[in-house]
C-alpha cells in the first residue's frame, strides 16, 4: 500500500524549509528512523528521519525546491506503476505537452532509481493539467502546465520548430523517421542534468541550455557546469537561440535569497526599524588579556582539548560586566521592561549558510572551563550548519567579533528581543601613553549598540567601560 510523507513541522513554528539533500532512492529499501533527506529551514540543517519501514517509491520533490510543511515529499511503497507516477512528477515542466522522446525526459542513476531531470518549479506545477476545454498550446507557445511567462517565451521556437519536424516526419515510413544520437537531447527539449548538476548551474549563473553535454547519455555533467563557468569550454547553442545567447556566467552570480539569510535580513530590518539604536565605542589596552590568555594555552590548565583564545575573555568580561548593570540585559515587552537576571550569551556566527546568533545558556554562571567549552562547542555547532532552534532562542545579550576579519570597530544590529550587542574588534600593536611615556602595547575597540528605550546613555558607558576594565585587567574577573 503506497504511503505518502509530507514534510513535517519541525518545532520551529516555520511554515516552509528548502530539500537540500536526498539521502535515500526509489528502490531502497529504508529502516524506521533512517535519514530520508536533510532540509533547510529558515533557522539550520535538519535532518528528517523515515517514519516507517519499507521500500522508497518515488522522491515526490527535487533537491533546491522549497516546499510547505504538510506536503508530500516521499512515497512508499505502492502500485506497479509507482515508477511511472515518479517519472511524472520528478521531470522537466511542460513534459506532458512534448513528443515521447527516445531516452531523454527520464534517465536511471546506477542504483536503477529514477533520476530527476527538471529543477526550480514546485512539485505541484508538473501536475498541473490544462483547463478543461482548453488547447495544450497556443499561438504563443503557453505551458499547459502553467510554466512561467518567461519559460514559455523561451520555448515557443523549439516548439514550433518540433511541430514542423513531427509533421514532416509523418509524410516518411516509420522506419525511416529521424532519431536523436545516444548523446544528444531531442531539439526543443530541456537539456537533460541531475537536480545537483541544476542546482550548481543555478548556483553558478550557468545556462544549461548554452552547455556542451559529454555525459554518457547525453546529459550535462557537473564537470561541463565547471567548465562552462570559467569559460574552458565553448557554448553550445544552435538555430533561433544562438543570436540571442549570452554568456554571463562571469559577470553576475545569482544567490537565492531564502532559509538562513532571508530569516537574518528580516529580523535585521526589524530590529533596525523598531528600536532606536545607539552606539557607543572605546579603544582598550588589552595586553594583560592577551598574555592571560597566552599562558592558559601553554599551561592547557582549561583542558587538552579546550580552545583558548581573546573571546573566551570577552564573554567573561560582559558576564562580569552584566552583573555589574543588570539594566544593560533587558528587553522590552509590551509596556515593561523586562530585565534577566540571568545571561544567555549569543556569539553572532558567519556561518556558509547565514549569519546565525546561537547563545550559551546561563553563562553568568560558568568559570572559565565550562565558557570555554561552550563557545568551542557552539561554533562547532555553527559550522555544521545543525544548530538546533533552541540554541538560536531566548538570547538576552549579544557579542559579535568583527576582529577576526580584521576590522577595528562597527555599529552592529541589535538582535530582536535583547537590548545590546558588544562588537570586539581586532587587536593591534600601537603606541600608547603609560605612565607619561609612550610604549607599544596591544589594543582593540569595544563598540556597543543599545536600543535606547531601554537603556540610557549612562548606563551603556558605565557597561562598556566596565568590560573595558575586564579586559585592561583579567585578574577582576576572577575576583
Amino acid at each position: 500500500m503506497a504511503f505518502e510523507f509530507p514534510l513535517p513541522d519541525v518545532g520551529e513554528g516555520l511554515t516552509e524549509a528548502d530539500i537540500v539533500s536526498w539521502k535515500v532512492s526509489p528502490g531502497d529499501e529504508v529502516t524506521v528512523n533512517q535519514i530520508l533527506v536533510e532540509i533547510e529551514t529558515a533557522k539550520s540543517l535538519v535532518e528528517l528521519p523515515s517514519p516507517q519501514a519499507g521500500t522508497v517509491g518515488a522522491l515526490l520533490v527535487e533537491e533546491g525546491q522549497t516546499v510547505e510543511v504538510g506536503t508530500p515529499i516521499i512515497r512508499f511503497g505502492g502500485a506497479d506503476d509507482s515508477g511511472a507516477e515518479a517519472a511524472e512528477t520528478m521531470s522537466a515542466p511542460h513534459a506532458e505537452t512534448q513528443a515521447p522522446a527516445s531516452e531523454g525526459a527520464v534517465t536511471t542513476d546506477d542504483e536503477g532509481g529514477a533520476t530527476l531531470v527538471g529543477y526550480g518549479a514546485k512539485a505541484a506545477s508538473s501536475k498541473r493539467r490544462p483547463r478543461k476545454g482548453a488547447p495544450a498550446t497556443g499561438g504563443s507557445g503557453a505551458s499547459a502546465t502553467g510554466g512561467t511567462a518567461a519559460g514559455s517565451a523561451a520555448e515557443a521556437p523549439a516548439a514550433q520548430s518540433g511541430a514542423g519536424a513531427q509533421s514532416g516526419a509523418e509524410a516518411q515510413p516509420a522506419a525511416e523517421a529521424p532519431t536523436a544520437s545516444a548523446n544528444e537531447a531531442p531539439t526543443g527539449a530541456k537539456p537533460l542534468a541531475k537536480p545537483p548538476v541544476r542546482k550548481l548551474a543555478k548556483d553558478l549563473g550557468v545556462d544549461l541550455a548554452t552547455v556542451t553535454a559529454t555525459g554518457s547519455r547525453g546529459e550535462v555533467t557537473r564537470a561541463d557546469v565547471l567548465a562552462a563557468a570559467d569559460g574552458s569550454a565553448a557554448p553550445a547553442v544552435s538555430g533561433a537561440t544562438a543570436s540571442a545567447s549570452v554568456d554571463t556566467g562571469e559577470l553576475e552570480e545569482r544567490i537565492p535569497f531564502k532559509g538562513v539569510t532571508k530569516m537574518m535580513a528580516k529580523a535585521m530590518v526589524d530590529s533596525a526599524f523598531t528600536m532606536p539604536h545607539v552606539t557607543e565605542f572605546l579603544d582598550v589596552d588589552v595586553t594583560e588579556t592577551m598574555a592571560f590568555v597566552r599562558r592558559l594555552k601553554a599551561s592547557k590548565v582549561l583542558g587538552e582539548d579546550v580552545r583558548v583564545s581573546p573571546l573566551l575573555i570577552v564573554a567573561k568580561a560582559v558576564a562580569w560586566a552584566v552583573g555589574r548593570n543588570p539594566r544593560i540585559n533587558s528587553a522590552l515587552e509590551g509596556d515593561d521592561i523586562v530585565v534577566k537576571k540571568y545571561v544567555n550569551l549569543g556569539i553572532a556566527a558567519a556561518t556558509p549558510r547565514g549569519l546565525i546568533v546561537p547563545n550559551i545558556k546561563n553563562a553568568h554562571a560558568m568559570g572559565l572551563t565550562q565558557l570555554a567549552q561552550g563557545i568551542q562547542d557552539l561554533t562547532a555547532l555553527a559550522r555544521s550548519g545543525k544548530t538546533p532552534p533552541a540554541d538560536q532562542t531566548g538570547g538576552t545579550i549579544t557579542i559579535t567579533n568583527v576582529g577576526v576579519f580584521g576590522v577595528d570597530a562597527g555599529t552592529p544590529i541589535i538582535n530582536p528581543g535583547e537590548a545590546a550587542i558588544l562588537a570586539f574588534g581586532q587587536v593591534r600593536k600601537k603606541p600608547w601613553v603609560v605612565d607619561d611615556e609612550i610604549v607599544p602595547r596591544e589594543i582593540t575597540t569595544l563598540s556597543v549598540s543599545a536600543d535606547h528605550r531601554v537603556v540610557d546613555g549612562e548606563i551603556i558607558s558605565k557597561f562598556l567601560a566596565d568590560v573595558g576594565r575586564g579586559l585592561e585587567d583579567p585578574s577582576v574577573l576572577l575576583a
